[in-house]
């Protein structure tokens, strides 16, 4: 998907805030260290999502995501959708904050979520987190599950509302938390073959996941630290903290 050179902004502060860019005439790129995408999911828990976020974080709205962003006590640096889901004033008042507002036909092939995700890869972020999409429509939850396998290789991108954590593995994954963490490993398609776990009560081995099978429900981990790798296929990992 391309889109309109006119959305590719340089970084420019505002407020103690910045935009997304294109690449200055010396040359190379600039651009924030995360992208931050707010999705109009269930948020169970917006002071959980806002400890997830750093200052200088890129943020942007899928359209009604632009709830569960003010929610989390954040203005988004942009907003992109058809914004059905938002009011008109809504739309006004996070514009008057200098927000980039890009607008879509309400006839279209992808989510409001799809073109966030298309428009932070437009503008080089590579590492990516979607608050608040998952739970509410199950169709919904299953797509933006699916978009995860949508993204170029090297591209670090998590579902997260501050709750559980969702990601997609096909090599090895460090994953963070707390002893008494739940860790699922679901594959994804396909057998994952050669899978093995590092400090989790139930180990893995160099074993294979069937996606018929539930063998990989409900691990537990044992410390604040623990590792999954894979030698072939790809694995929904989904960490639901304490």
């Amino acid at each position: 998907m391309t889109f309109d050179p006119h959305y590719l902004i340089r970084i420019i502060p505002a407020e103690g805030r910045f935009f997304a860019k294109k690449p200055s005439s010396a040359g190379g790129w600039f651009f924030m260290p995360r992208a931050i995408i707010f999705a109009n999911g269930t948020l169970p828990d917006p002071t959980a999502a806002r400890n997830l976020l750093r200052d200088d974080d890129f943020i942007v709205a899928a359209d009604g995501g632009l709830h569960n962003a003010l929610a989390s006590g954040v203005t988004p640096h942009a907003v992109i959708g058809d914004f059905d889901s938002v009011t008109p004033t809504e739309l006004a008042g996070v514009e008057k904050t200098g927000a980039h507002v890009i607008r879509y036909p309400a006839q279209k092939d992808e989510t409001d979520l799809e073109l966030a995700v298309h428009f932070v890869l437009e503008n080089q972020f590579r590492v990516i987190l979607v608050v608040g999409a998952l739970g509410g429509r199950l169709d919904q939850m299953l797509g933006n599950i699916a978009l995860l396998a949508d993204v170029p290789p090297g591209v670090d991108i998590r579902l997260d509302d501050g709750c559980e954590e969702v990601l997609l593995v096909n090599s090895h994954v460090d994953i963070t938390g707390q002893r008494g963490d739940t860790i699922s490993l679901i594959p994804w398609g396909a057998p994952a073959d050669g899978v093995s776990t590092e400090n989790l009560r139930y180990p893995l081995r160099g074993e294979t996941l069937y996606p018929p099978k539930t063998r990989g429900i409900s691990n537990e981990m044992l410390g604040e630290n623990a590792k999954v790798q894979l030698a072939r296929g790809t694995l929904i990992v989904i960490h639901s903290r304490k």
